[in-house]
């Protein structure tokens, strides 16, 4: 571990600022949203569009890195960043905000996926494990602090759009002058989605609704705390509690996947989610509940999205389970764009208690679908590939990273021999 912060404590450093001003500035703006009276829709539009921008910036951005390499992008994406932060506050208007975060979604993109070659390379395959496990703790730590900077200042001012930009600007200052060498970059020719789909349905239906799920807890939640009138504190916790609740519910769930049947344990969770989910909605919660309800939320979408990935290649040969990722992680992003959107149409159905009956749904969907493929597909093969922690917001990059990981686990080798 020692070894690990030695090599890479520049670009977990950096890393973890990158995440304070993205975590930081999401939150923001659906709060400063609706203290300029802009409604749900326009801000579910606001929101999407940032899932739009990243998954548009997932498959140009490989290509701007082989033209022109490494530093220029990521110095050149840091900067559009920077900038667009601040003109948030300059332009409080839900057109421009919209065109914004898709410049910001684009640009995350890019520099998560530098960032993440760099770590790859600056990893061995000895360490490569505690690098991955390091880099979604400071991904979740940073998010989660930026929940708390929120308390700094007036969201109806300037200040708390200063904040992120200037975290994103230093970001970069310990990555570019410690990493000495750009790593050779080489993108993945993605498996046809055709291919995906037969290889396993679950896997790919489950990405694209957990994408739903994502978009809607991490792109509405400060929308819907808006609506029901909480305070910037109580928004931020429960934003807060969201990313709690993943961090810690991870590798208990982790583990228990590679033990049992993954389909299993897929419904289960989807089936904790759904009526977890529902408390908020039939019951006028305290907001320590709601706080509770949230790390559920989070401790539930978190790991079933390492779960799905698992679980796909479960039905891959190890060569095609770098070529997957690329694939299933698009699906999540095409889901993710239309979350925030179907969110506002629920919120302003039936209220705020919209934002967890449309998630309460989406996981009752997924478990009923789970139990439909489990009627359809009884055998399930040895596990091809251990469950593996990723963050949602990774790129294919440090996904590939984490299923090379995950194939070279000697624990889970030594289970293959035996089932062998």
């Amino acid at each position: 571990m020692l070894t690990v912060l030695r090599n890479s404590w520049a670009l977990l450093l950096g890393m973890m600022l990158l995440m304070l001003g993205n975590g930081m500035q999401g939150s923001l703006l659906g709060i400063r949203g609706g203290l300029e009276n802009m409604t749900t829709f326009q801000l579910s539009v606001v929101m999407s569009c940032y899932f739009l921008g990243f998954l548009f910036g997932s498959r140009m951005a490989p290509e701007m890195i082989r033209r022109v390499g490494h530093v220029r992008v990521f110095a050149a994406l840091g900067s559009l960043i920077s900038a667009v932060l601040i003109m948030y506050a300059v332009t409080p208007n839900w057109i421009a905000w919209a065109v914004m975060r898709v410049l910001i979604g684009f640009s995350f993109s890019g520099v998560y996926i530098t960032a993440e070659s760099w770590l790859n390379n600056a990893s061995t395959n000895e360490n490569r494990g505690q690098a991955l496990s390091l880099y979604l703790i400071v991904q979740m730590i940073g998010i989660i602090a930026a929940q708390g900077l929120l308390n700094l200042g007036d969201p109806s001012g300037y200040i708390l759009f200063i904040i992120p930009s200037v975290l994103v600007s230093l970001a970069f200052t310990p990555i570019l002058l410690s990493v000495s060498q750009a790593p050779a970059f080489e993108s993945t020719k993605p498996l046809s989605f055709k291919r995906l789909y037969q290889a396993s349905p679950l896997g790919c239906v489950g990405m694209f609704v957990l994408g739903g799920i994502f978009s809607a807890q991490f792109g509405m939640a400060a929308v819907w705390g808006t609506q029901a009138g909480l305070s910037v504190r109580d928004i931020s916790i429960f934003i807060a509690s969201i990313y709690v609740g993943g961090l810690v519910a991870q590798y208990p769930i982790g583990w228990l996947s590679d033990r049992m049947d993954r389909r299993t344990v897929i419904l289960w969770l989807c089936v904790a989610g759904a009526v977890g989910l529902m408390i908020p909605v039939v019951w006028d919660a305290p907001f320590v509940a709601l706080a509770l309800v949230g790390a559920l939320a989070g401790g539930i979408s978190n790991p079933l999205y390492s779960l799905l990935l698992a679980y796909v290649n479960d039905y891959l040969d190890k060569t095609d389970m770098a070529a997957a990722s690329a694939g299933l992680l698009f699906i999540n992003g095409l889901g993710a764009i239309s979350g925030p959107v179907i969110t506002a149409w629920v919120m302003g159905l039936i209220g705020p208690r919209g934002f967890f009956l449309f998630m309460a749904i989406l996981f009752a969907a997924l478990a009923i679908y789970a139990v439909w493929r489990m009627s359809r597909r009884r055998k399930t093969p040895d596990a091809s590939a251990a469950f593996t922690a990723v963050s949602p917001s990774a790129t294919a990059v440090v996904v590939e990273y984490a299923m090379a990981e995950g194939e070279g686990d000697p624990a889970h080798d030594q289970d293959d021999k035996a089932k062998r």
